[in-house]
């Protein structure tokens, strides 16, 4: 979904379970239980994004984007055939709030989403560069792979960070 943030004409805006990789500006809007993963290669200027809304693909393979499992794959690949290698690539990992009371015995969807994700970054070999999951506040996220990289952070209690 084509959008306009920060006066911005050539960003985009990804909704649930999609994924990018891209030079332009990206962002995803109120993530909850789900994350932003973000993948950075400072040398091309180039990110991937990814909204993941669950840890597990159990096998489907239409929206990659969606999965812990399968996001970074898709990202990693689309990436290298942009000429990124996965050692010039750090990673961005917000989101994974519980926005809702559990009982002892469920799991936390945010939680196990936040885990899924940094585990496929361990088997990778992905550094995260920053982290910010949990909590129980939802996040808007936005990010400029332009050389180091931009981020904004916007949470739902109204405060805003920028890296």
């Amino acid at each position: 979904m084509e959008n306009n943030f920060f006066g911005e004409e050539t960003a985009v805006i990804l909704g649930l379970g999609e994924h990018r990789v891209s030079k332009c500006p990206m962002g995803t809007i109120g993530l909850g239980s789900c994350i932003a993963l973000i993948l950075h290669d400072e040398r091309r200027s180039l990110a991937g994004l990814a909204h993941i809304m669950l840890p597990e693909s159990r096998g489907e393979t239409d929206r990659p984007g969606k999965f812990a499992d399968t996001a970074l794959s898709a990202l990693l690949e689309e990436m290298e055939k942009a000429g990124s290698t996965k050692s010039a690539i750090t990673a961005i990992v917000v989101g994974g709030a519980s926005m809702f009371e559990f009982s002892a015995n469920s799991l936390n969807i945010g939680e196990r989403n936040a885990a899924a994700v940094k585990e496929q970054l361990r088997k990778q070999g992905i550094r995260i560069e920053y982290e910010e999951t949990g909590g129980k506040v939802g996040r808007s996220v936005y990010y400029w792979p332009e050389g180091k990289g931009r981020l904004i952070i916007k949470r739902a209690d109204g405060t805003c960070e920028a890296f």
